[in-house]
Formats: C-alpha cells, sequence, structure tokens
C-alpha cells in the first residue's frame, strides 16, 4: 500500500439509494479507496451496511474496499466480509476477545488485517500485534454517527502511535476516522496518519474530483490524475 496521503470517504455520509453511482463516481473523481462502516447496533447505537450490500457492489466497483467493523464478536462474521469482498478488514480491539487471534484469521482469508480503537482506549494494547497488522485506525469521535467534532488530543494518540510504529518496525498505516476536513488534513499527516476518513466533509461538497483536490491541496501534494 502507497505511502504518500490516502483519503478514504466513508459512505455512512453518502447517498444509500444511489451506492452503485456513488461508487462509479468517487472512481471516476481519482479516489482509490472507499470506507465502509459496518454497524450492528449493539457495539455502537446505528445498524449499516452487511455483507449482501457490499458483494452487491463489489461487483462494479475497482475501488479498495476498507472495511471497518464496528460490531460486537466480529469473528462470527469475517469470512462473510472477506468473500464479499473486502480488501481490508479493520476490526475494534474492545470488541475482540481475542484479538492476536481474530488478526491472524483475517489473514488466512486473504485480507488484509487492521485495529481500530475507540478515543478511550490507550495504545498499550496494541503493543503486541503491531507487526501483523497493515493499519491502525485510530478513531477520533465515539463511533457510531457521522459529522462528530474531532477529539483535539487524537493528535497525541497519532503520535505516540507512529513513534511505537517505527520502534519494533511495523509497517502499519495509520488511519484516522472522525471530524477530517481540509482544515485538520495537514495537522493530521504531520503528527503521523496516513489514511484519512471523511464522510460528510467530503460527500457534502461535490464534484466529488473537486473534493479531493481541496483535500490534496490541504496536504501539500498533487492530484495525480488526468
Amino acid at each position: 500500500m502507497p505511502k504518500e496521503m490516502i483519503l478514504s470517504p466513508s459512505l455512512l455520509s453518502s447517498d444509500f439509494s444511489n451506492l452503485a453511482r456513488e461508487l462509479r463516481d468517487l472512481e471516476d473523481a481519482g479516489l482509490s479507496w472507499v470506507h465502509w462502516d459496518v454497524m450492528d447496533g449493539s457495539f455502537v447505537p446505528n445498524i449499516t451496511f452487511g455483507p449482501p450490500i457490499i458483494a452487491g457492489c463489489r461487483k462494479n466497483s475497482g475501488l479498495f474496499f476498507d472495511v471497518h467493523l464496528m460490531i460486537e464478536a466480529p469473528d462470527r462474521y469475517l469470512e462473510d466480509f472477506v468473500h464479499a469482498g473486502a480488501d481490508l478488514l479493520c476490526v475494534h480491539a474492545e470488541a475482540c476477545r481475542h484479538l492476536e487471534r481474530t488478526l491472524s484469521e483475517i489473514s488466512r482469508l486473504g485480507a488484509k488485517p487492521a485495529v481500530a480503537l475507540n478515543p478511550h482506549t490507550p495504545l498499550q494494547v496494541l503493543e503486541y500485534v503491531l507487526p501483523q497488522v497493515e493499519m491502525v485506525l485510530i478513531m477520533s469521535v465515539n463511533p457510531g454517527f457521522g459529522g462528530q467534532t474531532f477529539i483535539p488530543f487524537s493528535l497525541e494518540k497519532i503520535r505516540r502511535l507512529k513513534s511505537m510504529i517505527n520502534q519494533c518496525n511495523s509497517r502499519a498505516l495509520i488511519q484516522v476516522d472522525g471530524g477530517v476536513t481540509p482544515d485538520n488534513t495537514r495537522d493530521l499527516l504531520e503528527w503521523g496518519a496516513d489514511v484519512l476518513v471523511s464522510g460528510s466533509a467530503f460527500f457534502a461538497h461535490p464534484p466529488y474530483r473537486q473534493r479531493l483536490e481541496t483535500f490534496m491541496q490541504a496536504a501539500g501534494e498533487q492530484l495525480k490524475i488526468p
């Protein structure tokens, strides 16, 4: 996976009645990733997508499917989501009784393993699994709903995580989800983020190519598409 800034728009803020079109428009705009917020109404107070929806969309999309499982006991559904087309599966440390086992199973199934931490969860829970994950997701809002305000102490958490990753020679990317806008993009990258998830701050500002350009300019990068 590339090391330059990656923008992964969250479909939680997209037009649910036209998901296939939304995915097509994202790809046409030059995006390479898309973020699926999977919620079960138990781990978080909301219900969103399941494997059948992802599988239906996978057939006609070349985007990298970044699937964030905000669900209880995710082990029950890992195979379903991988078969549906997830390229990366991100589980919450708080929802996994045996985190190492869960991450190993994701790898065995052929997807990239990632782990997410809620705002209150300390980084220490990652100490022994960092070498085996492809990405760590720092939640910069409490999960469950879009449109929330960025929690300021998340910047320090990103900085400390970057240090941990460097110390153990991990290749893990750092993803940030919650309150991400062009206004804080540069700060997030400077503190160590690699992948930015943006929902309402992205989808509420079409056209998508122009919005991607706004994020890239905030990052100090050029959009590398025709």
